[in-house]
């Protein structure tokens, strides 16, 4: 149920009790004065009673829809118990005469009918409320009759009464579809924030450990002829990898943090990976990083290595190079870090306007810590993927 069926529920239930509310009152002032029930005394407890019980029952009704969580329609309530009001309203008016204080019940249907149709709804159950009350009081047949100016001023009270809880009842209605729509937009922001989240950690992890695979085993296909020791080293390596990446999609399904990069290893995991691209590709890979030992905060450590690592994986899947070179140094508190190599290149503008998810996820990342992105590249001039990172104080 969303938050505007909670509210339609809940303001049934209120109406449904006030409604309970009014017909156990309406006993009680008989039962303290008996005497002023004159016109027809079987007729007036006989209505009052069984308005009571039609309260009752309509109670009971909403109480169990509101339990059941909106699964039982209650759409056909609002008018059958708008014109049942009116009808009962009428008949305890028309049994107990002019001298009982009963016409102010013609206030709870107009009260309910502006509720949920607004200022139309209220008004004109005002006037048909009017219109009973008028016939009943103005009859021919009347044992005593209204004077007018209190009919008018009884009528002007009812309309007012109708209006002004009808603009309320508007005012609140336009507020709920502003909130309703707000809800839907939170909602839809956060499932799209999601949906990327999912995407970059599939990427960064998973995917990228598939892609690793697939060059490596490519690289034992036209490693065969070295000889069987090294195939199956290479082999056993991969089951491993295999391994690992099961084990991470398990604990990726069952909501566990996977921890991908231990703290204090950035520069061993990128050793290698760059190892993979000079022994599985034959690409000359250097690391170049300065200090020798970095001492990074384990967040800015793990998305570094994020960022870096795709930068080596699309080297190695796309960009058919010879030299390739990681860049990384550590001053100022800023880190300023580099990926580049001399493949084939691509055409820069073309992919900033219809950007891979990888480039998407690596410039995120480096905006997630403040920091700045930049590429550089083009057709068969090789690729330079650079970024600063400002460190926390």
């Amino acid at each position: 149920m969303n938050p505007q069926d909670q509210w339609l529920h809940q303001k049934e239930k209120v109406l449904a009790w006030v409604r309970l509310g009014f017909s156990i009152a309406g006993i009680v002032v008989v039962m303290l004065n008996p005497e002023r029930v004159a016109r027809f005394p079987l007729l007036s407890q006989a209505s009052l009673v069984t308005f009571f019980l039609y309260s009752l029952l309509v109670s009971i009704i909403v109480s169990r829809a509101a339990s059941a969580h909106g699964r039982l329609n209650l759409s056909w309530l609002a008018p059958v118990t708008t014109c049942l009001d009116l009808v009962w309203v009428t008949v305890i008016v028309l049994s107990t005469g002019s001298s009982t204080p009963f016409f102010a019940y013609y206030f709870f249907p107009v009260l309910t009918a502006s509720s949920r149709y607004g200022i139309r709804g209220g008004v004109l159950t005002a006037l048909v409320g009017l219109c009973l009350y008028g016939l009943i009081r103005f009859h021919p047949a009347a044992e005593d009759s209204l004077p007018l100016d209190i009919f008018i001023i009884r009528s002007i009270y009812l309309l007012f009464l109708a209006y002004i809880f009808g603009l309320l009842s508007e005012f609140e209605q336009t507020q709920n579809r502003k909130l309703t729509a707000l809800y839907k937009t939170a909602a839809d922001a956060a499932a799209k924030e999601e949906r990327g989240r999912i995407a970059r950690e599939l990427h960064d992890r998973l995917l990228q450990t598939l892609a690793t695979l697939s060059l490596r085993l490519e690289a034992c296909a036209r490693n065969l002829s070295a000889g069987p020791d090294e195939t199956a080293r290479e082999l056993r390596s991969m089951q491993e990898m295999t391994t690992h990446s099961i084990a991470e999609i398990r604990d990726f399904l069952s909501g566990k943090e996977i921890c991908v990069l231990t703290p204090g290893t950035l520069i061993e995991s990128l050793k290698q990976d760059l190892s993979f691209l000079r022994d599985g590709l034959g690409v000359h890979a250097i690391l170049d990083n300065e200090p020798e030992e970095l001492n990074l905060p384990p967040d800015a450590e793990r998305e570094l290595y994020y960022v870096i690592r795709e930068g080596v994986m699309n080297i190695a899947r796309h960009a058919h190079a010879s030299r390739a070179a990681v860049l990384l140094r550590v001053a100022d508190r800023q880190i300023r870090a580099a990926v580049e190599d001399d493949g084939i290149g691509f055409d820069a503008e073309h992919r900033a306007s219809n950007g891979t998810l990888g480039l998407r996820s690596m410039e995120e990342r480096v905006r997630k810590l403040g920091g700045s992105f930049d590429v550089q590249a083009s057709v068969g001039k090789g690729t330079r993927l650079s970024f600063t990172i400002p460190l926390p104080a």
